[in-house]
């Protein structure tokens, strides 16, 4: 098959921090020929960082708590178990990223970092593109409440153990889509990590 798309028209439908752009579009089909003209709305926002911070000294992972507006559909679970993540601004690198929301939303200074994978959170709507690191701290000295007031954000940064964490997923205390993909992660790869960055 010879993977084409044709865009036909585009406009923007919502202009704010966050932009929605709704398109025309046509695409090749794996039968052959083009698919019927079809419309489609996405929700853009840039690329964006999360990293999974861990201490291999302790098992322990820094876990984050915060209010989350697209979970308000569940009211008595509106606050999310997270990671640290932040969207990429003009003039910074994903690694820029990774450090400075390591900082500002869990006062964490990561030792060592390394990419686990990039990947689309929810393509069938949104561009969001997501850098997923996992970065090497020392939890001995985190938590409390973080974020920066003037991005209105209220977090509760806790060191937890790995298997505590682990059993959080498992109970669906985490429901966020980007935490049980680097915990999952973490599950598979942690032996060797300990011995990285244990030597």
């Amino acid at each position: 098959m010879n993977k084409k798309f044709e865009i036909l028209g585009k406009e923007i439908v919502y202009p704010g921090f966050f932009r929605m752009e709704k398109y025309r579009l046509k695409h090749t089909l794996y039968a052959g020929g083009w698919s019927p003209e079809i419309s489609r709305e996405v929700f853009v926002r840039g690329s964006c960082v999360a990293v999974l911070l861990y201490d291999p000294h302790t098992d322990q992972v820094i876990l984050i708590e915060q209010f989350r507006a697209g979970a308000i559909y569940n009211p008595d679970r509106a606050w999310l178990v997270e990671i640290v993540a932040g969207a990429i601004e003009e003039g910074e690198t994903a690694v820029d990223v990774a450090y400075r929301e390591s900082l500002e939303e869990a006062g964490c200074e990561i030792q060592e970092l390394m990419v686990i994978n990039e990947f689309y959170t929810t393509p069938g709507c949104s561009a969001e593109r997501i850098t997923l690191f996992c970065g090497k701290v020392d939890s001995t000295q985190i938590g409390g409440i973080h974020g920066l007031d003037h991005e209105d954000e209220d977090i509760l940064v806790r060191a937890i153990d790995f298997k505590d964490a682990y059993a959080m997923l498992e109970n669906n205390d985490i429901e966020s889509a980007i935490p049980i993909v680097a915990l999952q992660w973490l599950a598979l790869n942690k032996d060797k990590l300990q011995k990285q960055w244990l030597s």
